[in-house]
């Protein structure tokens, strides 16, 4: 009886010991593959943000720079051949001066004030003729009343609305030219103008002169960002408006402008209106039926050779610097500045954050104090980095800089030290734990060769510890590289030299992204430059981290003896 219950019993320990075993593995397997698939999710996660991002930045190296580019590369920073710059410059110069041609012809029939104060200017030049010729007495005021009436008929035929009325006082003007008295004159202009308006009021509707006005001015407004400033125009204050398109992608951009209209149509009777783009040349209400409506396909149809686009590596966007409003230039300030801000932050937090682990480990008990501070540190660790930004704002600048006798305004010193207190608890959590994981026998060993306490922690827990360390340098350069709200308020400007001393404020590649976001209109020009700066912090702290985690690698190696 003993023996069969003895036998049952360990069948079933052994059932059950298999059993057990096998639902092990089955969680060991679910285990497993959960941290798989955690981490498949999250580097599918990183490439959707990473991926459009980078793909978007690169735009701002490589691209389709237009002659535009390669001038205001020559222009800025004497890059390229001048030969061949200044003959493609002739070359579309030449090309597009026939479309501006086309639009001031349609232009003169559009402007009537102007036209009629040219008139004006001519009736007055031709009194100056008349006294340089020495005519005086009555014939004087003879050829003056005959000027003054074909100026006043050229005026009256510029200022009506209908174009049989226009056509007739042009012929009652242009009968004047047989006149022998106005040969070899500047009233001869009159006739030349008469020519050209009466070519004008037969391919226009002057009744709608006054709504030509308001598409004409937004087609040459966009000519201008598309084309630049006209080669007899005075060129701009600012470097934005002294060239055109610099880029293939904004020159398409520039040229649907030009090309359609945004107007409110109706679909259906009784329906709302809605908003809807219509080609220029094919709509009533813009410029069908007129001289110009031939010109925009003929723009589109040459707008490549006009501007010559050719795919471009614009390596120098990672050391040039930028205009102002960031339209043209690099991110060379903003390289430098984000440099120096993490590494004097990084400078600031790691002995201190290296030293207050070690003395939390080494030295400091377990009693009610270092467990508060624990709980201080973590709860830091966690606090928004807005609040830093605030702190650092009210600490630094406006009290402790003034009672040191430093300027109390925005600097690199300020925001570095914001930077610090904020990555201070991710170093000193993580050393923590690097000290705590150096096995107690290398200590002790340590100690039975007759080193002292602080020598052990220096030369042998301290090495051995500095890869986890690492981990958490890693981590916090990341952070203190990409935080925007901390140095918004302690040391970042948009715009601005490159600082000479710690004591001024520098350009950040987060905060430049930002200064872009919420920018005015001519960021919203530039998307490729919010990508190409976001692109760039991104492979800088990618860049920070290789080298840190090479640096790690490396003291592992050598702790184990390879």
């Amino acid at each position: 009886m003993n023996k069969a219950l003895q036998s049952f019993w360990e069948t079933m320990l052994g059932v059950w010991g298999r059993s057990a075993l096998a639902t092990r593995q089955i969680f060991n397997k679910v285990f497993t593959s959960s941290a798989h698939l955690s981490v498949a999710l999250l580097v599918v996660v990183l490439l959707i943000f990473l991926v459009p991002m980078i793909r978007r930045g690169s735009t701002a190296v490589v691209f389709r720079g237009t002659n535009e580019f390669r001038e205001l590369q020559w222009d800025l920073h004497t890059r390229g051949d001048p030969d061949d710059v200044q003959a493609e410059t002739r070359q579309v110069e030449a090309l597009r001066a026939t479309f501006y041609e086309r639009i001031d012809h349609f232009k003169r029939g559009i402007d009537i004030n102007a036209r009629v104060d040219e008139a004006r200017q001519i009736y007055r030049r031709y009194g100056e003729e008349l006294d340089q010729k020495d005519v005086t007495g009555q014939d004087k005021q003879t050829l003056r009343s005959r000027c003054r009436t074909v100026r006043n008929q050229f005026v009256e035929a510029l200022e009506q609305t209908d174009a049989d009325a226009a056509l007739e006082m042009l012929d009652r003007v242009l009968a004047y030219r047989s006149d022998p008295d106005f040969r070899g004159t500047v009233v001869e202009e009159y006739f030349r103008q008469a020519l050209d308006y009466k070519d004008i009021v037969t391919s226009i509707d002057l009744s709608r002169r006054e709504k030509y006005a308001g598409p004409l001015e937004e087609v040459q407004n966009a000519l201008v960002l598309l084309f630049g400033p006209r080669p007899d125009e005075p060129l701009p204050a600012l470097t934005q408006n002294r060239y055109g398109a610099t880029r293939w992608d904004m020159a398409q951009r520039n040229l649907h402008t030009i090309v359609y209209a945004t107007e409110w149509v109706s679909q259906e009777e009784g329906q709302p209106l809605i908003k809807k783009e219509v080609r220029r040349d094919q709509s009533e209400s813009q410029f069908k039926g007129t001289t110009l409506e031939s010109w925009f396909g003929d723009l589109e149809a040459n707008v490549e050779a006009m501007l010559k686009p050719r795919w471009t590596l614009y390596w120098q966007y990672f050391i040039d610097d930028s205009t102002p409003g960031h339209y043209f230039g690099g991110v060379g300030p903003e390289i430098i500045g984000t440099l120096l801000l993490t590494l004097l932050a990084m400078a600031f937090a790691v002995p201190l954050g290296v030293v207050s682990a070690a003395y939390l480990v080494e030295c400091a008990g377990d009693n009610v104090v270092v467990k508060i501070i624990r709980t201080s540190v973590n709860t830091l660790a966690g606090v928004p980095s807005i609040v830093f930004g605030l702190f650092g704002l009210a600490f630094y600048i406006l009290y402790l800089f003034p009672k040191i006798g430093l300027p109390s305004q925005k600097c690199i010193l300020s925001a570095s030290l914001t930077l610090a207190v904020l990555v201070l608890p991710v170093i000193i959590r993580a050393s923590e734990e690097a000290i705590k994981s150096v096995p107690q026998t290398y200590k002790e060993a340590s100690l039975a060769l007759g080193a002292g306490r602080f020598r052990t922690f220096v030369t042998v827990t301290l090495p051995a510890a500095l890869p986890g360390i690492l981990t958490g340098i890693i981590l916090s350069v990341s952070r203190a590289a990409g935080e925007t709200a901390p140095i918004m308020f302690t040391g970042a400007a948009a715009l601005g030299p490159i600082p000479e001393s710690i004591t001024e404020p520098t350009r950040a590649l987060s905060y430049g992204g930002y200064d872009l976001a919420v920018g005015d209109r001519l960021a919203m020009l530039v998307p490729h430059k919010q990508y190409g700066m976001v692109m760039t912090l991104i492979t800088l702290i990618l860049l920070l981290n290789i080298i840190a985690i090479y640096i790690r690698s490396r003291m592992a190696k050598k702790l184990r003896g390879y």
